[in-house]
């Protein structure tokens, strides 16, 4: 398990120093701003969308390597969906996360990494707060979201 830890730990890290997808999305239709207020993390989230597909998406801002990994994965593992499989993406990461999920959370493929993030409750909303944040974009949502 310890040696499983790592991997995960290493994974978190290297999206963290090299996220993906970071940069302002020219031709974005759709963005949305949230902001953690408890550790200061900050992200803005950029959508293309083609019609319910989501064309593209990308993300800029600062935060601790748990926020900007969680971000970066999730523009990797949203790019593509529909609005409706992002939100049961969404729902799916946030259960696995706060620990309330029925499993292990091994089908979100690489977000698994974030499961042991329910073992600290205060790092929560920085794994969640991009998914917050592109949550508020797909609806268009015109307010700063806020994890407090």
């Amino acid at each position: 398990m310890a040696d499983l830890r790592d991997l995960y730990q290493e994974l978190i890290l290297e999206h963290s120093k090299a996220p993906r997808n970071y940069r302002q999305l020219a031709g974005a239709d759709h963005k949305a701003e949230g902001f953690n207020p408890l550790c200061g993390d900050h992200f803005t989230v950029y959508l293309k969308m083609d019609g319910d597909s989501i064309q593209d998406i990308a993300f800029q801002g600062s935060g601790c390597a748990i926020s900007k990994a969680s971000a970066s994965m999730m523009t990797q593992s949203i790019k593509g969906k529909t609005k409706e499989q992002a939100k049961e993406l969404f729902e799916h990461f946030h259960r696995t996360v706060t620990g309330t999920a029925n499993g292990d959370g091994s089908d979100l493929g690489k977000l698994t990494v974030f499961a042991g993030v329910s073992e600290f409750p205060t790092r929560v909303k920085c794994a969640t707060l991009a998914w917050h944040t592109l949550q508020a974009a797909l609806e268009g949502s015109q307010e700063s979201v806020s994890t407090e």
